[in-house]
């Protein structure tokens, strides 16, 4: 089926089809191949290149922590949460004070994702069961709570910059098989890459995976999808359509949470590292379609690189690159790449 969708593409769309697979084809090049000289002084090394590339797709890692649980709860469930970032914050916070009275790195996961999806529990019941629907109320009760937790995290935790210690089996860098240059002698020069950011990356990839099955081939999934399309007639068949928004919600926070401890090991946790998270989870939802996984794993991707290169090859403009890729894809497909029309 997807063979025939993408012929089907490429039927339709010669052009764009040609483009991909030309752009697809410089990339491979550029990170398989050695450079030759003319390129190295056109655009700098490719160790720095490659680090871009590599630092833009783990990155992307994070933010599709970050937006996936923030695609299940306002794509699929159409709760306008904007206290999602502060759910990031909490969950680092926390996943930072576990390592350091337990010296367990794993655990910090299991706990920031309870803890915060407890809280998310709270919101869910407390909150958004009470306002459902008002999407203006929504938006302005969860801006206000953003900003009581905001004071009350840098009341309880301080204002410094703080960093998750990773375990020692996940410290340094490791040798890759892609290949920086050759030394006059013929001896090949290979990158080296942290080995944490690839793990919590294929991490990141599995989690994806398991969600996109779950909701796509599995009865609770099924539940999810027609309860936000119809609450009503989904509760006429005896569903118990609440309890299963509540655990959709418990489960979006928990992400939001683990996300929190991922970008405490490999960047750091800090008063206002909510409101970037959320400004990017937002971007990401609306690039890659609202309530769709693939999108917001696309939307990440896109995303990550975008400010990766952006931050190394246009400094002054690496801001405005993702809402200008945000801007181009509302222009041309409003629903975003992969939602429903």
């Amino acid at each position: 089926m997807e063979f025939g969708r993408s012929r089907t593409f490429t039927y339709r769309h010669p052009i764009w089809s040609a483009s991909i697979a030309l752009l697809v084809a410089a990339l491979l090049w550029l990170v398989f191949a050695i450079w030759p000289q003319g390129l190295v002084q056109a655009i700098g090394g490719k160790k720095i290149f490659l680090n871009a590339l590599f630092n833009g797709v783990t990155l992307g890692g994070l933010y599709f922590l970050v937006a996936s649980g923030f695609t299940l709860i306002f794509g699929l469930m159409r709760n306008v949460n904007l206290a999602h970032g502060t759910l990031y914050l909490l969950g680092g916070y926390v996943g930072f004070h576990t390592v350091n009275i337990t010296g367990y790195w794993l655990l910090a996961f299991p706990v920031a994702f309870i803890a915060v999806g407890a809280f998310g529990i709270l919101l869910q019941v407390f909150v958004f069961q009470r306002i459902q629907g008002e999407d203006l109320r929504q938006t302005l009760v969860t801006i206000g709570i953003s900003i009581v937790m905001a004071d009350l995290m840098l009341w309880e935790f301080g204002g410094n910059f703080v960093n998750i210690t990773p375990p020692n089996w996940l410290a340094g860098p490791v040798d890759t098989f892609l290949i920086l240059a050759q030394r006059s002698s013929g001896e090949l020069i290979m990158l080296k890459y942290p080995l944490v950011r690839i793990v919590i990356f294929a991490a990141a990839v599995l989690l994806g995976i398991a969600m996109w099955l779950a909701l796509n081939r599995t009865r609770i999934g099924m539940m999810i999808r027609a309860g936000v399309d119809d609450r009503d007639m989904l509760s006429a068949t005896g569903a118990r359509i609440q309890i299963v928004f509540i655990g959709v919600f418990a489960f979006g926070a928990g992400l939001a949470g683990m996300a929190g401890v991922v970008g405490g090991t490999f960047q750091s946790v800090a008063p206002g590292e909510d409101t970037r998270f959320l400004l990017a989870s937002l971007v990401v939802v609306i690039v890659g379609g609202m309530g769709s996984i693939p999108g917001a794993a696309l939307g990440a991707l896109l995303i990550g690189l975008a400010e990766q290169f952006g931050s190394v090859y246009f400094p002054t403009y690496a801001v405005v690159l993702t809402f200008v890729i945000m801007v181009v894809v509302l222009a041309f497909r409003p629903q975003g790449l992969m939602g429903k029309a």
